[in-house]
């Protein structure tokens, strides 16, 4: 791996001046994204309020839940912050939590574009923190009814959670890298119920995942598809990476955080060893700005556009792994995830209310490739995932938190 000792860490104080202005921007786009959600990914640095039918609506209430967090724990900073009283401004972002808590139960009960494996970014952020922070009994109902759903799209031949599609398409029998962070719904399912049914499925698709999307110079494949006859192996590809053969910069930082969430719940030591060379790829591949580019393809000098989310879903994955290394190793991660962050913070922090309502400017959603099948749409722009891991991540630096995955 490249050294790193050059590049500064955030410091105290800028992580205090970044989660405090999170806070107050929450609380300030709380009456517009209370019964409506925060879209996907900005236009023109400005979120538009949704209805709850996208897969990342969870992030959103997410977002609320950390900034509950905060404000919980350090009331006289809150004071400070012109943002009411500790505890108005606490009971203001709980009232909104539990709305949207209401509205996660709606659409699992009733099946509302839910058919796709995106169940974890759904409801652990959301419904999961609800019953972790407050108790809330809608929130477990809801999520273990998500967790349900998960299930159901595991498929026997091949032993993987398919992630897109009518079940069983030929053209869809695929799983894809960002699953491994949706299955902790699942052990969470199992711990909470008691079902071991959640578990093994978890488990068997990390197993097949793992197997499967980690190529041998330790670069990720986006999907990967099985024959739908006999399960076996077939081949990787991409729909939003630059090409089939790059590394899609969030697809790898997916199997940062998985690989540290996959070790967690298994504590299987060979995931330990890939964590760090997944790790190292990522960052040999990030150009002298820290400033991951969409693709890994790319570094300094190339014209295209920069994916800041994938910078810290990898932040939040190497402090999650860290808790289980030794002294050593984890403070090396820790170091490396600070300087990362400190990138973040100098270059793509939102740190105006006039510039944008989100967190974390020059996000990629999917950006078009001659070589890819994705869309066009949130390039360089905020996007809600990002701005959630911004939080998560200052929140793991800030204090020892409960996670909600």
């Amino acid at each position: 791996m490249k050294n790193y000792d050059a590049f500064p860490e955030i410091n105290d104080r800028e992580l205090r001046e970044a989660m405090e202005f999170c806070v107050r921007q929450i609380i300030h786009v709380l009456p517009e994204f209370t019964e409506k959600f925060q879209h996907a990914h900005s236009v023109n640095n400005f979120y538009e309020p949704k209805d709850n039918l996208d897969w990342t609506n969870g992030f959103w209430t997410g977002e609320i839940w950390l900034a509950y967090e905060y404000v919980r724990d350090n009331p006289d900073a809150v004071a400070m912050l012109r943002i009411g009283t500790p505890q108005s401004a606490k009971d203001a972002l709980q009232k909104a939590a539990e709305v949207q808590i209401d509205s996660f139960l709606h659409r699992i009960q009733n099946k509302i574009t839910v058919d796709h494996h995106d169940m974890g970014f759904l409801y652990s952020p959301s419904c999961v923190a609800g019953y972790k922070l407050i108790g809330s009994e809608k929130g477990r109902e809801a999520a273990i009814l998500a967790a349900d759903q998960l299930i159901s799209r595991f498929q026997e031949k091949g032993e993987f959670i398919q992630a897109w599609g009518p079940m069983g398409h030929p053209d869809n029998y695929r799983l894809i890298i960002d699953c491994l962070v949706n299955l902790p719904l699942l052990y969470w399912a199992s711990e909470e119920t008691g079902e071991k049914k959640y578990r093994i499925v978890a488990e068997k698709h990390i197993h097949t995942a793992v197997k499967n999307v980690i190529r041998e110079d330790y670069s990720t494949w986006h999907t990967f598809f099985f024959n739908p006859e006999t399960g076996e192996p077939s081949h990787g590809a991409t729909c939003q990476g630059y090409r089939d053969g790059s590394a899609w910069a969030r697809g790898q930082s997916w199997g940062v955080y998985g690989l540290a969430t996959a070790y967690r719940y298994t504590q299987r030591e060979e995931y330990i060893d890939l964590f760090k060379k997944v790790t190292e790829y990522f960052m040999d591949h990030l150009p002298s700005d820290l400033v991951p580019f969409w693709d890994l393809e790319f570094s300094d000098g190339d014209d295209q556009p920069r994916d800041s989310s994938s910078a810290l879903i990898a932040v939040c994955g190497m402090l999650e792994m860290a808790k289980y290394l030794s002294e050593e190793d984890a403070a090396y991660y820790i170091s490396l995830a600070k300087k990362l962050l400190k990138a973040i913070y100098d270059h793509c922090a939102v740190k105006d209310m006039e510039e944008s309502n989100g967190l974390v400017l020059h996000a990629t959603y999917s950006n078009h490739s001659p070589y890819n099948t994705c869309n066009h749409y949130g390039v360089d722009e905020c996007n809600i995932w990002g701005d959630y891991f911004y939080m998560e991540a200052l929140t793991r630096l800030m204090k020892d938190w409960k996670q909600y995955w």
